[in-house]
């Protein structure tokens, strides 16, 4: 029998079990050491002969868009479209007569960073990975309008079904890594020739190609990394959070 003099130390209540949801840690998010290696990554396949044709819609992808900006600006400044190519080993190049050179030549490298930033912020949220995966499948699709090789046809439909399958990939976070990967194609690889540098020194000769190329590069170099730091602090939900959030928009 216990003597009733003596006073038992408290019992601890049981402490919370925290899960990785809840702690904020849900869900793989992506670190600098991965971006850059996917930065690696994308140069050696962007440039190794034979592999980089692995890769050829996303290049189409990535240069197409450049060219696209180049014809909006060009339409918006009271230009005229004369010719346009796009290749995935050199490039795209898009002619135009009339317009604002300096807007026409600095919206390629602009447009497709801004672009290119809003991918890399998609690895961080799945909801903002799902909207854009709907600008990826059709851009993946549109520059098919002037490639007719039969590869490059196969692989975008390739890559048009794994986009499709990583909507069901644990509630479409998959389409995280997606995103990210090509935003950092398009912020550190928007075109491949020196054309644009080219014309730029053209038209302010005291300024050469060269450095015209280094400063477009530091650009979106800078660019990728503050959309990278935006990414890292701005968003951050867990991965259930993400989870129910991405929820409200076509569910899987």
């Amino acid at each position: 029998m216990s003597d009733p003099s003596i006073s038992l130390p408290p019992v601890a209540p049981p402490l919370p079990t925290t899960t990785a949801a809840a702690s904020g840690v849900g869900g793989l998010t992506p670190s600098s050491d991965q971006i850059v290696a996917m930065a690696v990554i994308i140069f050696g396949f962007w440039n190794v002969p034979v592999v980089r044709n692995l890769i050829n819609p996303l290049k189409l992808f990535t240069i197409g868009w450049h060219e696209l900006c180049h014809i909006s600006a060009a339409i918006l400044s009271g230009g005229r479209i004369l010719k346009i190519t796009i290749d995935p080993h050199v490039g795209g190049a898009t002619i135009v007569e009339g317009g604002h050179p300096g807007f026409v030549l600095s919206s390629g490298y602009i447009g497709s960073t801004l672009l290119g930033g809003a991918f890399v912020l998609a690895g961080w949220d799945t909801l903002v990975a799902k909207v854009l995966s709907f600008v990826l499948g059709v851009g993946l699709v549109m520059p098919l309008v002037l490639v007719r090789d039969k590869l490059t046809i196969l692989l975008t439909i390739c890559y048009e079904a794994l986009l499709v399958g990583f909507w069901f990939v644990d509630h479409g976070q998959a389409l995280r890594w997606y995103c990210l990967f090509v935003g950092v194609m398009k912020c550190i690889l928007s075109q491949t020739n020196d054309s644009d540098a080219t014309q730029f020194a053209i038209l302010y000769p005291r300024i050469g190609a060269h450095i015209w190329a280094a400063f477009w590069i530091i650009f979106q170099l800078g660019c990728l990394v503050a959309f990278a730091v935006l990414g890292i602090f701005a968003f951050k939900l867990t991965g259930e959070q993400m989870n129910d959030q991405a929820a409200s928009f076509l569910p899987t």
